[in-house]
């Protein structure tokens, strides 16, 4: 988030395009159940373009800008990060399968030894 971003003032057209959002993506659900005998490819292709259209609307309000701003800066940033390579990642991989497995173990162990105590203590032995 950058620093000068400052709280603009809503439109005060975006409560009605936040209703027409919501009434598109109503119809889009409404017209797949009214149009179930219809091929579903025709059907998914219709909520396709309804939700597509819902997005571009978003997208004019001013939460929607700035989630495309922040898409835009994220994107950025994802650019900069250094990736491991093949080798690293193999390595990080076995050492996680390694010490996933000791501590399995000890715990295990742990609570066997545990259960043997409660059992010594109480006089009780469960199979």
């Amino acid at each position: 988030m950058n620093a000068s971003t400052e709280e603009q003032p809503s439109s005060s057209l975006d409560g009605l395009k936040w209703g027409i959002i919501v009434l598109l993506l109503a119809a889009a659900i409404g017209g797949n159940y009214y149009y179930g005998q219809e091929s579903v490819l025709l059907r998914a292709i219709g909520v396709v373009v309804a939700v597509g259209v819902a997005g571009l609307v978003a997208m004019q309000t001013l939460k929607g800008r700035t989630a495309v701003a922040f898409a835009k800066e994220s994107r950025t940033e994802v650019r900069k990060v250094v990736w491991p390579t093949r080798q690293e990642a193999v390595q990080t991989t076995g050492i996680v399968l390694v010490v996933t497995l000791l501590m399995s173990l000890l715990l295990w162990g742990l609570d066997s030894v545990l259960f043997w105590l409660v059992g010594l203590v109480t006089g009780m032995k469960v199979l």
